[in-house]
């Protein structure tokens, strides 16, 4: 695929403003992320030659001043919140977290359970981690946060949270998901910091909205349909452009917190640090594109796939029209429609032609591949065959896995598993592929191509299964389907 973004030269830029950060603040910086850490594949679908793990990569320049804080709110450990992308609850996430930081050789020092006011399940949850030798803190509720400033900068506010002992330079505050509480997290280490004599500074490290581009560009138009159900909004800075005079993108959650943040600054130091909400983070996104209208073209396609998610979970009830009607305007904005997705009217055609669920996947040269539903394949395996079949100039009359391997896995589903349908999913055709493999050159020519799906658009003209969704996600498609489902019944697995 084409490449618009240049990953080396973005965690250079960043490591090196962010080693400038902890040397203007006397050597300690609290620096919050936000979004994900090691999988952020909404920047990796919008900004083409962004890696998943870029922020990762930044933080292995600096592996040896680096120390993990990991917050999580009691609320959501109470009430079993879930991550809706990897379908775990935030606690097992915080495990998930840790384990992930260490296989990469980064440190964690500590666990922050925020909110504490002695739920159950929290405690529960702090004693299984000291039991894995784990070192966890509690923060607790501050009434009136975080306009209640007399009481926030003062030994019942953020002096009655515990100190959090940290030993290396730049403290990487991250968690779960949003609301965990890192950037009160942050601002309690910097009082509390403060009191024992050392200035800690504090900065969060952005992705998006990009601060340099404008308010309505493509890229910044697509982060705010990936948080759209969260009811952010990207705005002007105007505490930047009273500042600096210069425009910069942020979005309405720092902007609204930005005069308290202020405050607390300087309750802390007697004066802050920052101008603007854009000051705080540390941002060089723009400056590693390298071909801003690949990156264009990519922001398009996520707001449109954004639009169809949404129309899905609202089949699945998960959603509200108010959320569809948002996205749309944010289409309209941009000015795309389907038409600028040209797998949703190949599928559509092949499915009203054939009178079953179809796809349509778009390959890098621009040439559209299809797969429909038979006897034997569902319209997502058929797609996959199809497209390792072109990728490898195998002719589509060549058949790549026999009978004899396809009617055992078809016994078995039926036989002994109680499925009702015979189809192979796309899992299970891989799997049939892979045994194929090792007889047929063919087949394993075939299997070789898997990694030219990365990167590509694909559409069924069906809700998919989740085994279907989770291989396309596994293969880097980016995948959208019509709002509908395949067989017409209220519960749907």
């Amino acid at each position: 695929m084409k490449i618009g973004f240049d990953h080396e030269k973005y965690t250079a830029l960043q490591s090196e403003q962010i080693i400038r950060r902890i040397d203007r603040f006397d050597g300690k910086l609290y620096l919050e992320f936000g979004g994900k850490i090691f999988d952020d594949h909404h920047a990796a679908r919008v900004l083409p030659g962004f890696h998943p793990d870029s922020k990762i990569s930044m933080l292995l320049k600096m592996k040896d001043q680096v120390e993990v804080v990991i917050v999580i709110s009691a609320n959501d450990i109470q009430k079993n919140k879930l991550r809706g992308d990897l379908g775990i609850t935030y606690d097992s996430d915080v495990l998930r977290l840790i384990d992930t930081f260490r296989q990469y050789g980064l440190h964690v020092g500590s666990v922050v359970i925020t909110r504490y006011s002695g739920q159950a399940h929290a405690a529960d949850f702090r004693d299984r981690l000291i039991n894995f030798g784990i070192q966890v803190y509690l923060h607790y509720t501050i009434e009136g946060y975080p306009t209640n400033l007399p009481l926030i900068i003062s030994n019942e506010g953020f002096g009655k949270n515990d100190y959090i002992m940290t030993k290396r330079p730049l403290v990487v505050v991250t968690g779960p998901g949003p609301g965990s509480g890192k950037m009160a997290v942050c601002l309690s280490q910097l009082y509390l910091e403060h009191k024992r004599g050392v200035k800690a500074g504090y900065a969060k490290f952005e992705t998006f909205p990009i601060w340099n581009l404008s308010l309505k560009h493509p890229i910044n138009v697509a982060y705010e349909a990936a948080t759209a159900d969260l009811g952010d909004m990207n705005m002007l800075d105007p505490f930047h452009l009273e500042a600096y005079g210069e425009k910069a993108t942020s979005y309405n959650r720092d902007i609204e917190v930005f005069p308290v943040l202020n405050a607390i600054f300087e309750g802390i130091w007697g004066k802050s640090p920052y101008q603007s909400p854009t000051d705080m983070g540390v941002n060089y996104v723009a400056d590693a594109i390298v071909d801003e209208q690949v990156c264009i073209d990519a922001a398009k396609q996520e707001i449109i796939r954004r639009l169809y998610n949404a129309k899905c979970d609202m089949k699945r009830g998960t959603a509200k029209e108010e959320l569809i009607a948002k996205l749309d305007l944010l289409e309209k904005q941009v000015g795309v429609s389907d038409l600028d997705r040209p797998v949703i009217e190949s599928a559509r055609r092949r499915a009203e032609e054939e009178d079953a669920p179809a796809a349509a996947l778009q390959a890098a040269d621009g040439t559209i591949i299809t797969g429909g539903t038979s006897d034997l394949l569902g319209p997502s395996a058929a797609l996959i065959l199809n497209c390792v079949k072109y990728f490898a100039g195998i002719p589509k009359k060549i058949q790549l896995i026999p009978p004899e391997v396809i009617g055992p896995v078809q016994s078995l589903k039926l036989k002994y598993l109680g499925n009702r349908n015979p189809r192979l999913h796309s899992d299970e055709i891989l799997v049939a592929l892979s045994i194929t493999a090792a007889s047929s050159l063919d087949a394993k020519k075939a299997m070789a191509q898997l990694p030219k799906l990365s990167g590509c658009e694909a559409h069924l003209s069906v809700i998919p299964s989740p085994v279907d969704s989770d291989i396309f996600r596994r293969l880097g498609v980016n995948l959208t389907s019509d709002p509908q489902y395949q067989i017409q019944k209220l519960y749907h697995r």
